[in-house]
C-alpha cells in the first residue's frame, strides 16, 4: 500500500494558479461519492495560494506559497475534533471528509490551524482537497494540481518507495514544513519556505563601477555560523537564512580593495544602503 504525500518547492513556483484552476476545474460542478460532493464555485479553495511579500523598496519579495490540505499523519487536528466519524484517514494516508457523517459539522473548518477546510452552505458539509483520491483510485500517479504545474514545483508520489518522485526530491533537499508544525508529520512538505533576509549593493568607489564577484560573508557574532555568497553583474547581493534578533558581522572583500565589516542587529528583512569599496594603497 502507498503512502501519498507532496512536496512543494517554492523556488520554483511562479504563481501561474493553474494548480488552483486545475482543482476547480476537477471538482466545481462534479462529484464523486463517497470521496466528496461537488465544490462550490466560488468560495472555496481547495488549493489556496497565499501570496508573501516582504521587504522594503528597491528590494522586494514575493513568494507564491500553494496550500492545499496538508493530509497530516500524526494527530491531525482536525481528526481531533472529530467526534462521529466525519473524518478518516486512509491506510496510504489521504485524510478524507465523508460527505454524509459531517453533515452539519461547521466547526470542524476552525479546526484546521491552515485554513484548508471551507464550508459549504449549498451541502451544509465542511469540504476540503482530498488528493484527488478518486483519480488515484482509478490507476491516476498524481493529482490534477500536480498534473497541471507547469514549473514542476508539486511533487508528488509514495513516500514509502525511495524510488517515487516525491522520495526522490526529498533526497536532494531539506524538509519544511508550514507554520513549523513538524509535530503533525504532515504529508504535504516544503523547500524554500519565505525566512528573513538582507540585501545590498556594493560598488567600486575609484571607478564608479559594480562590484560584480565581491564575496560577501554574514557571520552569527554568537555561533560562528557565517552564510557567504557573491555579488552579481549588478553588485547586489542577498542572503537568507539567519536567526532574526540576533547580532552579526556582515564582511565584504574583492581583490585589490580594502575589505569593509560592519556589526548588524538583524531583527526582519533588512535592504541595506549602498557599500562602497575603496581601492588598496
Amino acid at each position: 500500500m502507498a503512502r501519498y504525500g507532496m512536496v512543494i518547492d517554492l523556488t520554483r513556483c511562479n504563481g501561474c494558479y493553474n494548480c488552483q484552476i486545475a482543482c476547480k476545474d476537477e471538482h466545481v460542478g462534479n462529484e464523486s461519492l463517497p470521496y466528496f460532493k461537488a465544490q462550490p464555485s466560488e468560495g472555496h479553495f481547495w488549493m489556496r495560494i497565499e501570496e508573501k511579500e516582504r521587504g522594503q523598496y528597491p528590494r522586494v519579495l514575493v513568494t507564491y506559497i500553494p496550500i492545499p490540505c496538508l493530509h497530516c499523519h500524526h494527530e491531525a487536528p482536525c481528526m481531533g475534533a472529530d467526534r462521529n466519524g466525519a473524518l478518516r484517514r486512509r491506510p496510504d494516508g489521504i485524510v478524507l471528509i465523508d460527505p454524509e457523517n459531517a453533515m452539519g459539522r461547521k466547526e470542524l473548518v476552525t479546526s484546521c490551524p491552515f485554513g484548508a477546510i471551507f464550508w459549504n452552505d449549498e451541502t451544509n458539509l465542511p469540504q476540503k482537497c482530498t488528493f484527488c483520491a478518486h483519480l488515484l483510485d482509478s490507476d491516476w500517479i498524481e493529482p490534477r494540481c500536480v498534473e497541471a504545474c507547469p514549473t514542476q514545483a508539486l511533487v508528488f508520489g509514495d513516500l514509502d518507495d525511495p524510488n517515487s518522485p516525491v522520495s526522490r526530491k526529498l533526497s536532494e533537499v531539506e524538509r519544511e514544513f508550514l507554520h513549523g508544525r513538524e509535530d503533525v508529520d504532515p504529508s504535504v512538505s516544503y523547500v524554500g519556505l519565505p525566512k528573513p533576509f538582507l540585501a545590498g549593493t556594493v560598488a567600486l568607489g575609484d571607478i564608479d563601477e559594480c562590484a560584480q564577484g565581491a564575496h560577501v560573508t554574514l557571520t552569527d557574532e554568537m555561533t560562528g555560523i557565517s552564510l557567504e555568497t557573491e555579488t552579481d553583474v549588478f553588485g547586489d547581493f542577498q542572503l537568507s537564512g539567519f536567526t532574526a534578533g540576533r547580532s552579526y558581522a556582515l564582511s565584504v572583500s574583492m581583490g585589490g580593495y580594502l575589505s569593509q565589516t560592519v556589526s548588524l542587529r538583524l531583527k526582519k528583512d533588512t535592504t541595506l544602503k549602498e557599500i562602497i569599496l575603496k581601492r588598496e594603497g
